[in-house]
Parts: C-alpha cells; sequence; structure tokens
C-alpha cells in the first residue's frame, strides 16, 4: 500500500493536474506566480524576444521589482532598466516596482499579497525559496526558463526528493532563526541537499515569527536546496490577511507522508 505525499510532491502534483508525482519524475507545472528584478529583468527579455512570440501567458501574474541596482550604478544598468520599464509600459504590466515604490522583491511580494499557500512561485533569482515560509512550492530559475514562462505559464521541473527537518526545543538568548538555519547549513554541508526539498516542522517551527520562517527558507538554497517550506498554520493565514485579495487553496502533508530522509 503506497504511503503519503509530503507538502512538496502535493503542490507539485496539483500544479501538474496529477493525483500525485514520484520523486525524480518530470512534470509539467502551470506557474501560479514569476518575478523578475532589475538585474535578471533584462536577461529574461533577451530570451522572451528570441521566443518570437509577442503575447504574454497572463500580465497579472508578473512581478517586476527594481532592487538591485538601485539607484542605477553606471550608465549601462540605467540603459537596462530604461529598457525594461519600457518592456512594463508596451505590454501593460501593472505590478511593476520602480525605484523608490518598492524594496526588497522578497519582502516586496509576500506583503504585497502576491505569495499565496498551496501555489507555485518562481523567480529569477536564487533565493525566491523565501516565499516557501507561506506554504508554497516557490523556487529559483534562471532567465531563460522566465522567458518561458512569461510566454506559455508553465515550466518544467522534476520531482525532488523531500528531506523533512523536524526541529523541537527553545531558542535560548541571543538565538534566532538565522542561527538555527547556519547550524542546518553546517550539519548538511553546502551541497547537502541538493535539489532537494527542505520541509521545516515541529514545535519549534510553529513557534517562530513568519519572518524567522521566511529566513529559514530564504537560506535553504545555500544548502543546494531546490526550496524550503513551511506548511501553512493560523500564523501563515494571520499574516496574509488583508494582503491577499485572491482565493487559494493550502495544501498540507498526509499524515503518513513519506519522506527520502528525515
Amino acid at each position: 500500500m503506497s504511503k503519503g505525499q509530503p507538502l512538496t510532491k502535493k503542490i507539485l502534483a496539483k500544479a501538474a493536474g496529477k493525483e500525485k508525482v514520484e520523486t525524480g519524475e518530470f512534470v509539467e507545472a502551470k506557474v501560479d506566480v514569476v518575478m523578475v528584478h532589475d538585474l535578471t529583468g533584462p536577461l529574461t527579455l533577451d530570451a522572451f524576444e528570441k521566443i518570437r512570440k509577442k503575447k504574454l501567458w497572463d500580465r497579472n501574474k508578473i512581478v517586476v521589482v527594481f532592487d538591485h541596482q538601485i539607484p542605477a550604478d553606471r550608465v549601462h544598468s540605467a540603459e537596462l532598466q530604461k529598457r525594461l520599464r519600457k518592456f512594463v509600459r508596451d505590454y501593460k504590466i501593472e505590478n511593476f516596482y520602480d525605484v523608490g515604490r518598492g524594496g526588497i522583491c522578497h519582502q516586496l511580494l509576500p506583503e504585497k499579497g502576491y505569495v499565496r499557500p498551496g501555489e507555485v512561485i518562481v523567480g529569477a533569482d536564487s533565493h525566491t525559496c523565501t516565499y516557501g515560509a507561506f506554504g508554497a512550492f516557490a523556487t529559483g530559475i534562471g532567465s531563460t526558463d522566465a522567458a518561458a514562462v512569461f510566454a506559455t505559464g508553465t515550466l518544467w521541473f522534476k520531482v525532488p526528493e523531500v528531506m523533512k527537518i523536524n526541529v523541537t526545543g527553545i531558542f535560548k538568548k541571543h538565538v534566532f532563526p538565522k542561527d538555527l538555519i547556519l547550524h542546518l547549513i553546517g550539519l548538511l554541508g553546502e551541497e547537502g541537499a541538493n535539489y532537494k526539498s527542505l520541509e521545516f516542522s515541529g514545535p519549534t517551527i510553529k513557534d517562530i515569527s513568519i519572518d524567522g520562517r521566511m529566513t529559514l527558507c530564504n537560506m535553504a538554497v545555500e544548502a543546494g536546496a531546490k526550496t524550503g517550506i513551511v506548511e501553512p498554520d493560523e500564523k501563515t493565514f494571520d499574516f496574509l490577511n488583508g494582503r491577499v485579495d485572491k482565493p487559494f487553496t493550502p495544501v498540507f502533508s498526509d499524515p503518513d507522508a513519506e519522506y527520502e530522509e528525515e
């Protein structure tokens, strides 16, 4: 009798229109949100133009944030930003955060309600895995892949192994989630979680604030992980209340979920 599936696999199965997925399987998943910033956006446009497809998949699901080179540090940077602004105007992308309007992309997307539990979110930045703190499958992709999402709204994924990290205990004074993830990376090694999903769970994780969970998931990539993720709970929903204006369906691990490592 087959066992249940962890959160990561259930989200990918849902996005791929399948009942379940297996580790190592390749799936074509529907993407809910794609993000590019001023550093990776121009490269995405290069690839998008080569596709020779004029129509975007869904302009309302594309988020463009200027946060890496602002103000522009040289003429070349300013020209690239100018090009991105033209793209935004031409395609009527409303989810655009220019200089002075937004902030750090990985903080901005959750605060502005673009991150929702149970969804697939990709971004042309390695720390896109930050959004896993809200129970989403979130991962960084290359600019060429981002262009493919611009055009089709889908992307293929190899279903990762899922490692369950159960954390117990109470933080001592002057110990924070950043210390926890650094300790875990030290245990795993910088390549110890290559292309794996790190599912953080346990009573300690439940006690951690939303920003603490974001810290954990943000740095999952430093151990080589495909993503880091925390199952949504009341803290998640409280944070999203008043920020998210679209319905969403949270996904939870099966009680008998099977993990490659625990």
